[in-house]
């Protein structure tokens, strides 16, 4: 194996990170903003009314996309072992 395969599988699975959290963390923040917008409006400082929704959004979030999380990460295993299988990810002589 050498460095150019090392180095497009560690971007590769960057960028599949970056897929799969995106989308979570872009709720989440929108939620934040929300919720700190309705506490700054009515001068409630409570902890846990910036909580609760927020996790209830990011779980939401997480049932609703799980679908097409699973489909990018079995399209991502099957590039590995079709590169695996092929032979790209051997050792070298």
């Amino acid at each position: 194996m050498d460095q150019r395969v090392i180095i497009e599988i560690v971007q590769q699975t960057l960028l599949l990170i970056l897929q799969l959290s995106g989308p979570i963390m872009g709720v989440a923040l929108l939620v934040g903003l929300i919720i700190a917008l309705l506490q700054a409006l009515t001068q409630i400082q409570e902890m846990t009314l910036a909580f609760v929704p927020k996790i209830i959004a990011v779980f939401l979030a997480i049932f609703l996309l799980f679908p097409m999380f699973t489909g990018t990460l079995v399209d991502f295993m099957h590039m590995i072992t079709d590169q695996i299988v092929s032979g790209d990810l051997r050792q070298g002589p």
